[in-house]
C-alpha cells in the first residue's frame, strides 16, 4: 500500500505532466509549479502495513481457534490428541493447547442428581446444564406380579482421576449407560422380593438394599468410575386395591389398639384399687404389730426390772428391812396400845389392825 500511494503521488505530480504550452502561466512569467512532496508519515506507515497485517491475522487467528480454556472448581478438562484422550485430566486452571490438533473438553464433577418421578419426562440436557436429571418413575413387579412405582433420587457424581477413562470408555453420556440402567434393574430385583403390602412397612430395609446394591454394581464397573453419594426412596407408589387392602388392616389394627389399650387401662384401674387396699390392710396390721410391740417391749421391762430388783433383795438386805419395819411397829404400838396385829407366813412386813370398836367397849366398861 505505500508503494501504491508513491506512485499515486508520482503520477500526480510528475507522470501526467502537461506540455509547458498547455500549462498556465502565473504572473506573466513562464515557470511551473513543483509537484507535493509525500508526507514523512506515510512513509514510514507503508514500510510498518505488512507487520501490521502479519499482527491482525495472528490475532483473529487466536480468537477463531482459541487455543486456551479455563477449567473451574469441580471441573476437570478431558484432552485429546489427534483423537486420543490423555489418561490424566487437566485440573482447575488456565491450559494451553495446540488448536486443530489438540482438544479440550471440560466435564463437571460436582455431584449431580437424577430423579425418577412418574410427574417427569426423561431429559438428558437437564443434568448436563443443571446437573439435575428428571427420569420416568420405575416400574417393578412385587413377589405375586402386581405393578408397583418407585420414586427415587440418586446423587453421584464422576471421580475425578479416572474421568478420562470413562470418558474414553462410555462416552459423555455416560450417565446413561452407568447410572440409569443400574438403579432401574436394582430397584426391580430389591421390590421383586416383597409382597406388595410389606414394601411400606419395610420401607426402610428396601431403601438400604437398593443404596447397597446400586453401590456394589457401580464399585463393579472398571475403574469405579463413579461414587454413590446418597440414594433416597421417596415414594412407593401401590396398586389401589391393596393400598384398601392396607387401610383395611391398618383401621383393624387401630381398633384393636384401642380395645386393648381400654383392657391396659382397666387392669391399672384395677390394680390400683387392689393396691390402695392392701396399703390400708398392711397399715393397720403394721399399726397393730407396733401396739402389741409396744406392750410387750413395756411388759420386757417391766419384768426386767422385776427381775434386777429381785436380784437386788438379799437375805441380809430383807432382814434389814424387818429390822426397819419391827422399829416402825414398836414404835406404833407404844400409840396404840390396843391395836390387833398379825403376821403374813414368809412377810417382813407385819399387818397391824386397830379394833377401835373392843377400845371403845374397854373404854365404857371402866367408866
Amino acid at each position: 500500500m505505500p508503494a501504491d500511494l508513491n506512485d499515486y503521488f508520482k503520477n500526480r505530480g510528475g507522470g501526467n505532466k502537461k506540455p509547458p504550452s498547455d500549462r498556465p502561466s502565473s504572473g506573466g512569467g513562464g515557470g511551473g509549479r513543483r509537484p507535493p512532496e509525500t508526507p514523512e508519515f506515510l512513509k514510514e506507515f507503508g514500510k510498518k502495513t505488512g507487520w501490521f497485517y502479519l499482527l491482525i491475522a495472528i490475532i483473529a487467528l487466536l480468537v477463531i481457534a482459541k487455543p486456551f480454556v479455563v477449567i473451574n472448581s469441580g471441573e476437570v478438562g478431558i484432552k485429546s490428541t489427534a483423537g486420543k484422550f490423555e489418561a490424566e485430566p487437566l485440573t482447575p486452571g488456565f491450559h494451553i493447547f495446540v488448536p486443530f490438533l489438540q482438544q479440550v473438553r471440560v466435564v463437571d464433577t460436582k455431584v449431580r442428581s437424577i430423579n425418577y418421578t412418574s410427574n417427569a419426562q426423561h431429559n438428558m440436557s437437564n443434568v448436563r446444564d443443571s446437573g439435575v436429571m428428571n427420569a420416568s418413575t420405575i416400574t417393578a413387579l412385587d413377589k405375586r406380579g402386581l405393578l408397583i412405582s418407585i420414586d427415587i433420587t440418586v446423587q453421584y457424581r464422576l471421580k475425578p482421576e479416572s474421568s478420562p477413562q470413562t470418558i474414553a470408555t462410555y462416552g459423555y453420556a455416560w450417565e446413561e449407560k452407568i447410572i440409569n440402567p443400574i438403579v432401574r434393574d436394582v430397584v426391580r430385583a430389591v421390590v421383586g422380593s416383597y409382597k406388595a403390602e410389606e414394601l411400606p412397612v419395610k420401607r426402610n430395609d428396601i431403601a438400604d438394599a437398593i443404596r447397597l446394591g446400586i453401590e456394589t454394581q457401580v464399585d463393579a464397573k472398571s475403574g469405579s468410575p463413579v461414587e454413590l453419594t446418597t440414594v433416597n426412596l421417596r415414594e412407593i407408589i401401590l396398586p389401589p386395591k391393596i393400598v384398601e387392602q392396607i387401610e383395611r388392616v391398618q383401621i383393624a389394627k387401630q381398633e384393636g389398639d384401642r380395645v386393648q389399650l381400654e383392657v391396659i387401662r382397666a387392669q391399672q384401674e384395677a390394680e390400683k384399687v387392689a393396691a390402695l387396699a392392701k396399703g390400708k390392710a398392711d397399715a393397720r396390721i403394721i399399726q397393730a404389730k407396733g401396739q402389741a410391740d409396744a406392750i410387750k417391749i413395756e411388759a420386757d421391762a417391766k419384768a426386767y426390772e422385776n427381775i434386777e430388783i429381785g436380784k437386788s433383795l438379799t437375805g441380809e438386805m430383807l432382814r434389814l428391812k424387818e429390822i426397819e419395819v419391827q422399829g416402825q411397829f414398836n414404835e406404833a404400838l407404844k400409840t396404840n396400845t390396843n391395836a390387833q396385829i398379825f403376821l403374813t407366813p414368809g412377810g417382813s412386813t407385819p399387818n397391824i389392825w386397830v379394833d377401835s370398836k373392843n377400845r371403845q367397849k374397854k373404854i365404857s366398861a371402866e367408866q
